[in-house]
């Protein structure tokens, strides 16, 4: 097997903040920019495009919706934004105190977010309707949300220790994680069907099958902070370590493999991966990391 290569994009402005990534239906990169409140575009052959925004809206989360354009969470100023490919730009509002956080789209043609300072879950109808539905907990900051298998959406609880489940009329059922004080954050839906999700507290990557039967997979650098995870449409799933200025992979069975970034305390937060197979991460740090696999063998996360 054959390691990955990886190399950057560097954006104009170092202090930009890449946070969230996803692919486009233009096949291009877009990411949010926690920092300066923009978002931007990164096209395979290095061209940036960015679009200002307001540094106070705090953009963290963007995702493809079903009408082709991009829709991305503004946990400053409690509203979800909306850009489309040639760049005009609306936003919708959110009950005060929201503060989304992440955001996909649901089986539903809506888009869907978390609201971390509310404990709500959210849909937002590409009308623009939104329907805020609140979770049976107090303080459980709801963080990241996915599509799952059954035609719901399943989050995570960073402070609640839990994943959660949302039917499209609202029901809600709560998952409790092993292990206290977890903190999970990303959370996607691997291609075996389950849904998989980092403890970004524990050092640790989870799954947990539709029926609620959850598995838990320490890294071996319980240290690394891993903060967002993307299903690898080959097996497995792509995940960040934060902390440890890596991208790791997992394969369905718990096999772990970890590799540096190029730059030091780049900060790697989300991640895309586009249909050709490579990874994409946002580094907040000002740049893209692009890894190409050239397959995966190393360390078992089990102990």
């Amino acid at each position: 097997m054959t390691t990955p290569t990886i190399r950057e994009t560097v954006l104009p402005d170092a202090g930009c903040g890449p946070y969230g990534i996803t692919a486009g239906p233009d096949g291009a990169l877009w990411l949010t920019l926690v920092r300066t409140g923009g978002i931007a575009r990164v096209t395979a052959d290095g061209a940036v495009w960015t679009h200002p925004g307001d540094p106070a809206s705090r953009p963290l989360v963007i995702a493809a919706g079903p009408d082709n354009a991009l829709w991305f969470t503004r946990s400053g100023d409690d509203r979800i934004g909306r850009v489309t490919t040639d760049g005009s730009a609306t936003s919708v509002a959110l009950p005060a105190g929201s503060a989304p956080c992440g955001i996909a789209a649901g089986p539903d043609g809506a888009l869907w977010y978390a609201g971390m300072s509310n404990d709500t879950v959210g849909r937002v109808g590409t009308d623009g309707t939104v329907t805020a539905y609140p979770l049976p907990v107090s303080g459980g900051f709801p963080s990241m949300i996915t599509a799952g298998p059954d035609d719901a959406l399943w989050f995570t609880l960073n402070q609640a220790n839990a994943v959660g489940r949302i039917a499209l009329d609202g029901a809600v059922r709560l998952h409790p994680l092993p292990t206290d004080a977890a903190g999970p954050v990303g959370i996607t839906l691997g291609v075996d069907g389950a849904l998989w999700f980092v403890e970004i507290a524990a050092g640790q990557l989870g799954r947990i099958t539709p029926d609620g039967r959850i598995e838990e997979y320490p890294l071996p650098d319980r240290a690394a902070r891993p903060h967002a995870i993307v299903a690898d449409p080959a097996g497995g799933c792509w995940f960040t370590e934060w902390a440890a200025n890596r991208i790791g992979h997992v394969t369905p069975d718990g096999r772990v493999d970890a590799y540096d970034l190029p730059t030091p305390d780049s900060e790697p937060h989300g991640l895309a991966v586009l249909p050709d197979g490579t990874v994409h991460a946002a580094l907040e740090r000002g740049a893209v990391a692009h890894l190409t696999p050239g397959g995966v063998s190393g360390r078992r996360a089990r102990p």
